[in-house]
């Protein structure tokens, strides 16, 4: 995975934050993202992401659940075991209801949590980088992407100019491994070998 250098800016309250945020795209600088110790409303915009689709997922998979349970009722009681139960008929769609509606939510629920910890590469055993350890306790964290254009000592004054209490340099890993928070990560760095 490669490993890239960011210049992290952390800020103590929201009001700083949100435009420190904007003028931040403004001036061209990639953001990497923003990482903050509760959710914050409008925090998405600011930063130009596009609404999710999980709902649309969601969506997909209570489909797919009633299509299997309405399909698999309909073979059961019609072609595999059919049942002549007093006369009733061998395909009692009212009598399946319940159970089309368990199923749907079932698949839905099941399929939207999976897809959610998909996307946002969580699990037990998936290790990311943290930018700033307290940004899980009371710091808004905001790392700004270096790239070769990136003037470093301008990226850090104009962060100060914002209004962080916090600007420093860091190399991180922007994916995820597989690894235990337990243990520390070492950046490997290119080592020369002299002879």
């Amino acid at each position: 995975m490669p490993v890239k250098k960011f210049i992290v800016g952390c800020f103590d309250d929201e009001k700083t934050l949100f435009p420190a945020v904007k003028n931040t795209r403004k001036n061209g600088y990639r953001i990497q993202d923003v990482y903050t110790p509760f959710p914050v409303h409008g925090l998405d915009k600011a930063l130009g992401l596009r609404d999710t689709s999980l709902h649309t997922a969601g969506f997909i998979y209570g489909i797919t659940g009633t299509t299997t349970a309405l399909s698999f009722m309909s073979w059961v009681f019609t072609k595999d075991w059919p049942l002549n139960i007093g006369g009733k008929p061998l395909l009692p769609l009212p009598a399946f209801i319940p159970i089309i509606f368990e199923l749907t939510v079932l698949c839905a629920a099941v399929g939207m949590v999976l897809t959610f910890c998909y996307l946002c590469q969580l699990a037990p055993f998936v290790k990311k980088d943290h930018f700033h350890l307290r940004a899980t306790d009371d710091l808004f964290v905001m790392p700004i992407e270096v790239t070769a254009k990136t003037n470093v000592e301008e990226v850090k004054a104009f962060l100060h100019n914002a209004g962080a209490v916090e600007v420093f340099e860091k190399e991180a890993e922007t994916g995820w491994w597989l690894g235990r928070y337990d243990k520390e990560r070492k950046i490997f760095e290119k080592e020369t070998v002299t002879a």
